[in-house]
């Protein structure tokens, strides 16, 4: 079994919205407007500024996915890579998928001489927490909130 991690292209945009479809019902129980989300993926696209997506492969055939946005930090004077829209699908989980995307983060975010690696988790969701966890990765002191508009 061979694993590589790639820089996605345009043309894995339908693969990046339906598992980010299959993502918000498995862990939230939302139903995303396909074509919002649709548009919502190539917008990074067109904007670097707003990320980028990383895409695991296993033998050649796509298997996950996340997005990197950035905030830039102050304090710090560097930017935070936020680590955001994990999916692999299931027959993949627990074979190094996301390790490998993890990874390929952190030596992008190293070579950006970004300050830090970020991403957040459901409050439920204790297995992504443990593996996170496992990863090096502590909890922050941090809430989050949110005010939609």
């Amino acid at each position: 079994m061979t694993l590589a991690v790639r820089a996605a292209q345009r043309g894995d945009i339908p693969h990046i919205a339906a598992w980010n479809q299959a993502m918000a019902w498995e862990t939230e129980r939302k139903r995303l407007d396909a074509d919002v989300l649709a548009r919502g993926v190539a917008a990074v696209f067109d904007e670097p500024r707003r990320g980028f997506y990383l895409v695991a492969e296993r033998d050649g055939a796509p298997v996950g996915c996340l997005l990197v946005t950035y905030e830039w930090s102050d304090w710090r004077c560097g930017d935070f890579f936020w680590i955001q829209s994990v999916y692999v699908v299931e027959d993949a989980r627990r074979g190094g998928v996301f390790r490998a995307m993890y990874d390929a983060v952190v030596e992008r975010a190293r070579a950006a001489k970004a300050v830090g690696v970020r991403l957040y988790v459901e409050t439920e969701n204790e297995r992504a927490q443990r593996t996170y966890a496992g990863l090096g990765m502590e909890r922050c002191h941090y809430f989050m909130y949110e005010a939609g508009l």
